[in-house]
């Protein structure tokens, strides 16, 4: 699809787009039959939103999408978006410690979207907010030129205090949870030849081609790896990896106070290095700065404490700076809003 105004619908779909359909009826179209989460109190219908704080505090934050910059209409469905922008936020949410409870979504778009469009993004986006155990309280619609997308993602940080990035100390080990480079890669196939059957399956296994893309469409942060652990894990410091591992680890470092040295050993993946063969790509430019998998990093307090699930990959020292097999990398770091 090139673009929201030129989606047809399918015999049997909504023929209507939203300019057809107005505001208030498409809001009571993506609404109709959704089931909130507990902590939900009051959800779309009245002024605001009620939500319930058993910690009696929230962790927030909100997060932006907006079309060719975030993501493209022909590389990605609405489906897959909207998935996209929940999980971007749900993982922030989680990145502190805290179990995501609801989102607000504010969406602009163009006049002539057709309102299947619309509820297929917003079916992407509960689904996501299910698989974080949350669901979507309410929002807002503009008219706007292209496709924005706005999230505010609530959290309770009931099992412990909020995790931040400035506790990580010399002695600590860092560690992983969830794919890292995948969605770099991913990216690299749809440059490639715009999707993966595009590129020669011959080179290399075209189903490692189809992972990549789907990760990086649909980023699947490992919500379990943090919230499953019990609240004294040992972990003292983490940040979601959705900027590149170096520079999200950057920000680790220089809230701490601290130095941090990767080993690139430990990061390799060589289902990567295959897909880097085929495209003439770096697996590890991927990993360190590729950014959007939306993994966890974290550091803990020795090695004993990490759990099972996480891969350690480096350690925390005195100094500053994040560094690779003791060397300043050169080359990218990861993705910067304005350039």
């Amino acid at each position: 699809m090139s673009a929201p105004g030129a989606e047809t619908s399918a015999t049997g779909r909504d023929p209507r787009t939203v300019r057809d359909a107005g505001e208030f009826a498409l809001i009571e179209a993506i609404n109709a039959g959704r089931v909130q989460a507990p902590g939900v109190l009051l959800g779309p219908g009245d002024d605001a939103a009620v939500l319930a704080a058993p910690a009696g505090r929230y962790v927030v934050t909100t997060d932006m999408l907006v079309q060719d910059r975030h993501f493209r209409l022909d590389w990605s469905g609405p489906r897959d978006i909207g998935r996209k922008a929940i999980a971007q936020n749900a993982a922030d949410v989680v990145a502190m410690g805290a179990a995501p409870s609801a989102f607000v979504v504010s969406l602009g778009c163009p006049s002539d979207t057709p309102v299947d469009f619309i509820t297929e993004l917003a079916d992407g986006m509960w689904a996501e907010a299910a698989r974080a155990g949350a669901s979507i309280a309410g929002g807002d619609f503009v008219r706007s030129p292209l496709l924005v997308i706005s999230v505010t993602a609530f959290g309770d940080p009931v099992a412990r205090e909020p995790i931040l990035r400035s506790g990580a100390r010399p002695g600590n080990v860092v560690a992983v949870a969830g794919l890292l480079g995948w969605s770099g890669a991913g990216l690299a196939v749809l440059s490639a030849g715009g999707h993966p059957e595009s590129v020669d399956p011959a080179a290399a296994d075209a189903g490692l081609l189809a992972d990549a893309v789907a990760v990086h469409r649909v980023p699947q942060p490992p919500y379990d790896a943090v919230l499953g652990l019990p609240g004294d894990a040992g972990i003292t410091a983490m940040t979601d990896v959705s900027d590149g591992l170096l520079a999200d680890l950057g920000h680790i470092a220089q809230s701490s106070g601290v130095a941090i040295d990767l080993d690139s050993a430990s990061l390799g993946d060589p289902a990567l290095d295959i897909i880097a063969k085929t495209l003439g790509g770096d697996a590890l430019e991927w990993i360190l700065a590729g950014g959007e998998d939306h993994a966890f990093a974290a550091t803990f307090a020795d090695a004993a404490a990490v759990p099972p699930g996480w891969l350690v990959v480096g350690r925390v020292l005195a100094g500053a700076g994040v560094t690779v097999d003791g060397a300043v990398r050169t080359g990218p770091t990861g993705w910067e809003s304005f350039t």
